[in-house]
């Protein structure tokens, strides 16, 4: 097997880690129509301090333990209903916004710059799959709701929250970055 497709046991350790942190991230929550949590802060860190590869994959084993029904979301739930519920779009744009900053990682390299915007690409992707996903299972559970309200309840109140994570998260990158082989 390529050196570069093979996962050391490191690279098993740190996702079973980093799957960890976000369930503890998952658990210090407020609740509401979308829970606050510090997940995201967790997506962030997870791809900024493993890199794309080991990030995305920690962030994988994440959303699959709480698919099987392990209770690693927010409230201390788990299972598919969970994920297919109307706040599971935004479990699953946590997995779109790796992708996002694995794929910029990737092209454009690592330069100062683009791990701030792939936090901020990233956020905005899971925030645009979160919402059209909350849209179509609200529709179908409660009846219409309008874009607008929907932004209302699952974004706009998130945004300043979701940016003091980004600038925890770098800042924590920064620092913790060189303890991470």
């Amino acid at each position: 097997m390529d050196k570069k497709t093979k996962l050391t046991t490191r690279d098993m350790v740190y996702t079973a880690m980093f799957a960890c942190l976000m369930t503890i991230c998952a658990w210090i929550s407020i609740p509401g129509q979308v829970p606050f949590t510090l997940q995201t802060m967790g997506v962030f860190l997870a791809v900024g301090l493993l890199g794309g590869k080991r990030g995305t994959l920690a962030i994988l084993v994440y959303v699959l333990m709480g698919a099987v029904g392990l209770p690693v979301f927010s409230g201390m739930t788990g299972g598919l209903g969970k994920l297919l519920g109307m706040t599971g779009g935004y479990i699953v744009g946590f997995l779109i916004s790796a992708l996002i900053m694995w794929a910029m990682e990737a092209i454009p390299g690592n330069r100062k710059w683009v791990l701030p915007l792939s936090m901020v690409l990233g956020l905005i992707a899971c925030y645009a799959f979160g919402t059209a996903w909350f849209l179509v299972v609200y529709t179908r559970a409660k009846g219409a709701i309008s874009l607008a309200a929907v932004l209302g309840m699952c974004v706009i109140p998130y945004i300043i929250p979701d940016i003091i994570k980004i600038v925890c998260a770098l800042v924590l990158t920064r620092i913790l970055k060189r303890f991470v082989k």
